[in-house]
């Protein structure tokens, strides 16, 4: 999808993702090398923003897969059409039970899910394995075997294996430790928060109509709280989020005032807005 890194950083940028030179890096090296790429790093940074603007650049279809607690194999790969089955069975009472069987386990009553979807076919893809952290450890003996070989067996129909191999891309946000099988098999990236210069420009493309100055007072204000010990510290969206709050109520710069009135958009929890009051020191920045 790339010629080179400087590539990835403009066709990335073009779609409004403005990559370091490390993330251009390691998506240039995940595209040519062929090899899932695991982006860790703390919520609200782009992981998953990374991966939409790849599948823009490349004009391929994004396949996502949300993992949580309790995901399984049905939900992650397939599964049956249980009452289309059954459907079946019915109108067919004649049939001996070998010939129905023939005909309910094949791709009519197949129901792919994330994983299939992603290998089966000649389009592009880009397959979005969204807080891998969160699944549980047996899900990922199933993204081992679909990440080695790009295949899925079927009992039902057989090996289906990718005649095109899709851009994988892993996010995790480190709740658990992912096993070192399925870190091997990828490239890895951390995503922490960018530095002032990143952010600015970041909030600039973001929210076009924020002045510059207060641009600047904005991400140094984040920059601030992120520096204290609280709960969750404001991520890179709530930072964009806050200048699109000044944006809306019209202030020119930041005072007390205007700061106290809104810090419930970057934090998420009282005490640490109660830590924020009695510490934010705006003179000081």
């Amino acid at each position: 999808m790339f010629t080179s890194v400087d590539d990835v950083s403009a066709r990335l940028a073009a779609t409004g993702y403005l990559a370091s030179p490390a993330v251009a890096t390691t998506v240039f090296l995940a595209d040519r090398l062929g090899k899932p790429l695991l982006v860790e790093g703390p919520a609200g940074v782009g992981k998953t923003e990374l991966a939409k603007a790849v599948a823009e650049v490349a004009g391929a279809r994004l396949v996502r897969l949300q993992c949580y607690e309790g995901v399984d194999e049905a939900r992650a790969l397939y599964e049956w059409n249980h009452a289309k089955q059954l459907l079946r069975i019915s109108a067919g009472r004649d049939e001996s039970w070998d010939e129905a069987r023939t005909d309910i386990f094949s791709e009519e009553f197949l129901l792919p899910r994330p994983l299939l979807t992603a290998i089966r076919g000649d389009d592009p893809k880009v397959l979005l394995i969204d807080e891998t952290d969160k699944a549980d450890v047996e899900v990922e003996g199933l993204l081992l075997e679909v990440l080695s070989d790009f295949q899925v067996t079927v009992p039902e129909l057989g090996t289906i294996t990718a005649s095109r191999r899709p851009f994988v891309v892993l996010t995790s946000n480190a709740s658990r430790e992912l096993s070192e099988a399925l870190r091997r098999r990828c490239l890895f990236l951390h995503i922490g928060f960018p530095d002032e210069q990143l952010e600015r420009r970041i909030v600039r493309l973001k929210v076009p109509g924020l002045d510059a100055a207060l641009a600047e007072s904005v991400v140094r204000v984040v920059g601030a709280l992120r520096a204290m010990d609280l709960r969750k510290v404001p991520s890179v969206a709530e930072t964009i989020d806050w200048a699109r709050t000044l944006l809306a109520l019209g202030a020119d710069t930041l005072d007390e005032s205007v700061v106290r009135d809104t810090l419930g958009v970057l934090l998420k929890h009282q005490d640490d807005v109660l830590k924020a009051e009695a510490k934010l020191d705006l003179d000081a920045l």
